[in-house]
């Protein structure tokens, strides 16, 4: 007789903890794919640099401000300000140029 797969209602401390280096894994994965592709374009004069070397920026911005809701450590919202403000001089740029 086949048994039903074992059902967990709630999340628990080892679910959380795959969640959250799931979601560090991908950024990893996610900032080396958006830096070879900045080089790329770099490389082939295609302005999309500027827009790909954005998300870098915003990406690197969320996670400060992450770090500062968990430790309010006004540093961390200080970089996580000036990285977002770079990310999105960088797209405004890309905008505008093309």
């Amino acid at each position: 007789m086949k048994q039903p797969p074992r059902q967990r209602p709630i999340k628990d401390e080892r679910d959380e903890q795959i969640e959250a280096q799931s979601k560090r894994y991908a950024m990893d994965c996610m900032a080396t794919a958006t830096q070879i592709l900045t080089v790329i374009c770099l490389i082939k004069g295609n302005p999309a640099w500027k827009g790909s070397l954005s998300l870098l920026f915003f990406g690197f911005g969320f996670i400060m401000f992450y770090q500062y809701r968990q430790y309010m450590e006004k540093f961390y919202r200080h970089i996580g300000i000036v990285s977002l403000v770079i990310g999105v001089a960088l797209m405004a740029w890309f905008v505008v140029t093309g």
